[in-house]
């Protein structure tokens, strides 16, 4: 990474104009930054991956109230924290916040690592997560380095190093401790998130307003476009679902899936991953083929008998880190007093209390079931 570095002199004054911004400007009245302890950071830097402010508030709101302490949180039950955090999704996030919650209740005695380093030997929490943490509670001046501080930095100095491989995050990192502010190191991180988030957006940026334009070198010749640099990540791999919807009366097949793998410990209708089932991937199956399959499953893994039908409307869609699911609905309803052999009929107002994902949410809007 070769850039033109700031003097001492330019650097004093990029934070003078960066924090009077701020002061002015900023979003000081988003919740988590009206009260900056720790536990409150890190529950919003945690949402906040992949998900919008706006979306991200009532959650955190709720997140909040329902756990206030890292106390409450380590010894939540899981299926409270699931159906809170519902439909934010990564659950990952939150399974592995109540491990880090455990941690700091049980390794540090209910007190907060201070450090950037002591806060990494948390579950979950990365580079990004713990210098947040670490300047905006405790003051440490490290640079948070995400993808709004990307933006920001390559355009400042025309960086041009790929900001998908993982050493160039230590390039930045290593350039944003030589400008950030020793004194106010949390608002100098928050300025930056601020100004990516508004600025110095990815698309239609307005660098002519910005508060930090003078600094900006991309700006100045025209180039911002081509920053930052990253390379494309492969595609998600297409992933072919069934959805088995069975109708007894008012109930529905209900199941909590395993502890382990994909939506592990949600409750969901029965899905069926059909690349995995069929047992030659270089056969076409064709959906009448599908359907007969299904209906051998269901009476071998749930003792239902039932003829199915291949609901008419487009594959529903839902993409992972490394997966796209298209789900077809086949559905069925039936009388019987047949003991389930698994799963569990419910009627929908109970099973909605249940934790369950953005996948199925999407396959009760597609059937028109609320």
């Amino acid at each position: 990474m070769m850039i033109d570095m700031w003097s001492d002199e330019k650097i004093h004054e990029f934070r003078e104009t960066l924090l009077s911004w701020y002061d002015a400007d900023g979003r000081a009245t988003l919740p988590w930054r009206q009260d900056t302890s720790p536990y409150r950071v890190w529950v919003s830097e945690i949402m906040l991956q992949q998900t919008q402010v706006n979306t991200v508030i009532p959650y955190f709101e709720r997140f909040m109230t329902r756990f206030p302490t890292v106390q409450s949180l380590a010894e939540a039950p899981e299926a409270d924290l699931l159906k809170v955090w519902e439909g934010l999704g990564y659950y990952s996030r939150v399974r592995n916040m109540q491990k880090a919650a455990q941690q700091v209740v049980g390794d540090f005695q209910g007190e907060w690592p201070k450090t950037m380093k002591e806060l990494q030997t948390l579950k979950g929490i990365g580079p990004y997560t713990a210098a947040a943490i670490a300047s905006i509670a405790f003051k440490e001046p490290v640079a948070a380095i995400d993808g709004n501080a990307f933006r920001v930095f390559s355009r400042l100095f025309k960086i041009d190093s790929d900001i998908a491989q993982p050493a160039t995050r230590k390039e930045f990192f290593e350039l944003g401790n030589k400008i950030i502010d020793p004194v106010r190191p949390g608002d100098f991180n928050q300025a930056i998130m601020d100004l990516g988030s508004s600025f110095m957006t990815a698309k239609n940026y307005d660098s002519e307003n910005s508060p930090v334009k003078a600094f900006n070198a991309a700006y100045l010749d025209g180039t911002e476009s081509y920053y930052p640099v990253k390379s494309k990540a492969k595609k998600a791999k297409r992933v072919n679902y069934a959805a088995i919807l069975v109708q007894n009366d008012d109930d529905y097949l209900w199941e909590k899936r395993p502890e382990d793998g994909m939506l592990a410990n949600f409750w969901t209708v029965p899905l069926v991953n059909i690349d995995e089932f069929i047992d030659d991937a270089d056969v076409q199956w064709t959906d009448d083929e599908i359907k007969i399959a299904l209906e051998g499953y269901l009476l071998k893994n749930y003792g239902i008998s039932a003829s199915l039908s291949m609901v008419e409307i487009k594959p529903i869609t839902h993409v992972y880190t490394h997966q796209k699911w298209y789900v077809s609905v086949f559905s069925a309803v039936i009388s019987s007093d047949t003991p389930l052999k698994q799963g569990n009929w419910r009627d929908f107002e109970t099973l909605m209390q249940d934790p369950q994902p953005k996948i199925q949410e999407k396959i009760w809007k597609a059937m028109q079931i609320k």
